[in-house]
Formats: C-alpha cells, sequence, structure tokens
C-alpha cells in the first residue's frame, strides 16, 4: 500500500463558477471582456468596439479638469418632499448611501486648460439623474457663478427627465435653468453642453440642448419622448438610428461628437476661442 494517496476531484469540494466582483466587464455592445484597470485607463470605452460605459459624477470631473482645480459648489444641498410624496425621501436616503452624492449632480469651479469654468456633472446612478428642485437649483447657481466670476458653463447631461416626485417643483428647473443660460448668454460668456446616455425629457427640453455648443459622446440617445412612446402617439414607423446623436448631429440638433478621450482637449479649444480675452495692460 502508497504511502501517499491520490485526492479524487470529488474531494476537492464543489466547483466554484462565481467570478470575484470589480475585476472585469462586459461591454454590453460587442460582448468583449475587458480587465477594470484597462476600462479605467481608457475613460471607460470598450477596447474593441468603443462603447462609452457610463461614468460616475467623480469620473467625469477627473477626465475634463485640470488636476485639483475642482471646487465644489453647494456640497449641502439637497431636496426636500415638498409635495409629502410616499416614498420619496427613503428613495433619496437610500441613493445618498449608495452613491456618497446629496443628489444627482455635482456642480464646482474649475479649471479646462487653464480655462476658468463651472462645471455640473449629472449622475445617473442617483434616481436617474432625474432634475428636481435640488438639482435645478444646483445647476441654476453654478451658471451664476460663471456668470458672475467670467468664465464658461460646461454641464454634462445624463438624465430619464423631471422627476416625478417633485411635480410642478421639478417642471420649474426648467425655465429656471434657462433663464439662468439666457443672463450668461448676455454677458458674452459660453455654455458647452454635453449630453451622454441618456439625456431625455425635461432636461432634454430645457438646458442640455441650449448650449452654443452642443455636442455628444458616440451613440447616446437624446430626446424627449422614447420611441414607443412617440410610435404610439403618431402611429408611425420611426426612422433608422433615430434619437441617436449621430442621427441628431445629421439633422442639427447638435453641432459635433466627440470621443470621450478628446473631449477635454475639444472643450479646451472651444473656451480658447469663446472665452472673451483678458486685456493686457
Amino acid at each position: 500500500m502508497g504511502i501517499f494517496k491520490k485526492r479524487s476531484i470529488k474531494s476537492l469540494g464543489k466547483k466554484k463558477f462565481d467570478m470575484p466582483e470589480g475585476l472585469w466587464n462586459k461591454c454590453p455592445s460587442c460582448g468583449a471582456i475587458i480587465d477594470e484597470i484597462t476600462l479605467k485607463q481608457r475613460h471607460r470605452v470598450c477596447t474593441k468596439c468603443d462603447h462609452h460605459f457610463t461614468l460616475t459624477s467623480q469620473e467625469r470631473v477627473d477626465m475634463l479638469l485640470d488636476p485639483d482645480s475642482f471646487e465644489e459648489l453647494d456640497p449641502t444641498l439637497e431636496s426636500v418632499d415638498a409635495l409629502g410624496f410616499k416614498g420619496y425621501m427613503d428613495k433619496v436616503k437610500n441613493y445618498q448611501k449608495k452613491t456618497g452624492l446629496k443628489d444627482a449632480v455635482l456642480t464646482g469651479r474649475g479649471l479646462i486648460q487653464s480655462h476658468p469654468v463651472t462645471l455640473g456633472v449629472m449622475d445617473f446612478r442617483f434616481l436617474g439623474a432625474s432634475m428636481g428642485s435640488a438639482v435645478g437649483e444646483k445647476l441654476t447657481r453654478s451658471i451664476e457663478v460663471a456668470t458672475d466670476e467670467g468664465r464658461g458653463a460646461i454641464i454634462v447631461s445624463a438624465s430619464g427627465g423631471a422627476r416625478m416626485h417633485e411635480g410642478i417643483y421639478s417642471l420649474m428647473q426648467m425655465a429656471k435653468t434657462s433663464g439662468a443660460l439666457a443672463r450668461h448668454h448676455e454677458a458674452g460668456l459660453p455654455f458647452i453642453s454635453v449630453l451622454t446616455h441618456p439625456t431625455t425629457g425635461g432636461v432634454t427640453a430645457s438646458f442640455a440642448t441650449l448650449g452654443d455648443i452642443n455636442m455628444a459622446e458616440p451613440n447616446c440617445m437624446i430626446g424627449f419622448a422614447g420611441p414607443r412612446v412617440i410610435k404610439e402617439t403618431t402611429h408611425q414607423n420611426l426612422p433608422p438610428g433615430f434619437q441617436t446623436a449621430e442621427f441628431l448631429l445629421e439633422h442639427g440638433l447638435i453641432d459635433m461628437i466627440v470621443d470621450r478621450s478628446a473631449m477635454r482637449e475639444r472643450i479646451g479649444d472651444l473656451l480658447g476661442f469663446m472665452l472673451p480675452q483678458k486685456k493686457s495692460a
């Protein structure tokens, strides 16, 4: 009899099929499996098909602004349940815990290639980046800071639209943000709107499409109502590619489509042309 006994396959226990979370990502467009480190280095753009994954608001700030130039505005501003909508505040608190944000937008001062701006970034993780009173107020205040300080205003949109839990208070933000942008325009200062996937509803119908330059990421969805609702309302077949950035570029709603890797440089170049030049002494 041998001293050593060979272990059987069964003695090794149950085979593990689970992969540790956070190490790999599957592209929803082409199915490629991409490691997390590579995806971060590429600003979360697929290595095979250039599909643009969703970014968090902080990732977007890090990608666009000059290092260490971000100064957050209104960090404590958050929504209240003015209408007494059942369960609304429980949802808000839950998303605050999940995301570390007070609401669905992050705003602040910063620099893009040394050009002074205010930046507002909507975060789809927080209630679909729906626009409630806090989102509208934070964006309006950031635009007003840009106007008062002679900065360019940049807003990166990604939203399911107005927040139904706040009713008319949410819809009022469409007019409020648009009014602030009108004053910003009268001051001769630029507003660059960046539309990402998806940008819909009251956000599309207000500030997101009011840019001096409206740019979008490739293949993102931009629209007011969804394709199914439009088709059921009009009883017509929608054209191929309807509500994609490429379709809207062809029809004039947006001015350019910019890959994420080139966006900071492109915005910086535009600001160099559009911001008022400082007079030399």
